[in-house]
């Protein structure tokens, strides 16, 4: 992610991003669906076990996060003006150089945990954070202090070994990153890793212990959509670019854009017939799993000769996976 490395040292130094900067106001807001049922965690690792659905990561079924949390941030910043009179003030949320997690450390929010994420004792790691550089001195909150102890549950648990070591990620490995940022094909080494996760990747959180903890939102906007969850990729794959636009309107995932999402798809197709299972005749399932398979290979086939080059060679690679 270069643009991480551009920016240079403007992201330790709240001032040099914003002029006039004295302290900064950290807060976060939790995205777990309303309607996400005790034991949440097991019910996710079952998508996994479905390999002919579309697994979309848990933050990016509802609204846009940016929108949605910069829009609360600054309705605070308003009731603080009311309280304090006019002040210098911008708000923040993974949308510029700014070490979120530090900041949230820092503030009291949580700790980093091994994964490289916020972790708070009481809402676990599923929240969004966001912040307000203001130009005024406030007083400092304590830090919190780590409580991952031994455990290493989200080490072991990344598909792709991108957890290099306790709080340190290799993006370059993570499947969010390969999913969501990495624009061209994803390395042939990683595609059978991705499952059937089409958008971001929650393993590291599923395992994590202290997400028994994490919290319902109390705003509507990140009740899960019912056109990205638990959709099979055969449909997903079909959607035209219109059809896409419509389907992610406010969501987080239409930024990727339709080749990007049709790439992924394509992966997932290709893992999905590799699982399918036997067809040899020797067990009475062999004729639902031609069936699957005779499905995923002619989604697939039907898009051989797709405009991008990208979904082509995609495509290419999950029909070799029969």
């Amino acid at each position: 992610m270069h643009y991480m490395a551009a920016h240079g040292v403007k992201r330790a130094r709240p001032a040099e991003l914003l002029p006039g900067t004295l302290s900064v106001i950290t807060a976060r807001m939790d995205y777990l669906p309303r309607a996400t049922p005790a034991g949440w965690q097991a019910v996710e690792w079952q998508r996994h076990d479905d390999p002919g659905q579309g697994l979309v990561s848990l933050y990016a079924r509802g609204r846009d996060y940016h929108k949605v949390l910069r829009q609360r941030l600054q309705q605070l910043a308003d009731r603080m003006a009311e309280q304090l009179g006019p002040f210098g003030h911008r708000a923040f949320t993974d949308s510029a150089p700014v070490l979120e997690v530090e900041l949230a450390s820092r503030s009291g929010l949580g700790w980093r945990g091994k994964h490289t994420l916020t972790l708070s004792r009481d809402a676990g790691s599923m929240f969004f954070l966001g912040e307000i550089f203001v130009d005024r001195a406030l007083p400092a909150t304590e830090p919190a202090s780590a409580h991952c102890g031994q455990c290493r549950a989200c080490l072991d648990a990344c598909p792709t070994q991108a957890i290099i070591a306790p709080y340190r990620l290799d993006a370059r490995r993570c499947i969010s990153y390969l999913t969501i940022e990495h624009g061209g094909p994803i390395p042939l080494e990683f595609r059978p890793l991705l499952g059937n996760r089409i958008y971001g990747c929650d393993d590291c959180q599923l395992a994590c212990p202290w997400n028994k903890f994490a919290q319902r939102a109390v705003l509507p906007d990140f009740d899960a959509r019912a056109p990205l969850t638990g959709r099979g990729l055969i449909e997903l794959f079909g959607w035209s670019e219109e059809q896409f636009l419509r389907q992610t309107e406010g969501s987080p995932i239409r930024r990727i854009g339709h080749e990007r999402w049709r790439r992924n798809l394509a992966v997932a197709l290709g893992n999905a017939l590799r699982t399918a299972g036997s067809t040899d005749g020797s067990d009475p399932a062999d004729s639902a799993a031609a069936s699957v398979k005779a499905e995923l290979r002619a989604a697939l086939q039907a898009a051989m000769d797709d405009p991008s080059e990208l979904v082509r060679e995609h495509v290419a690679w999950a029909l070799t996976q029969s």
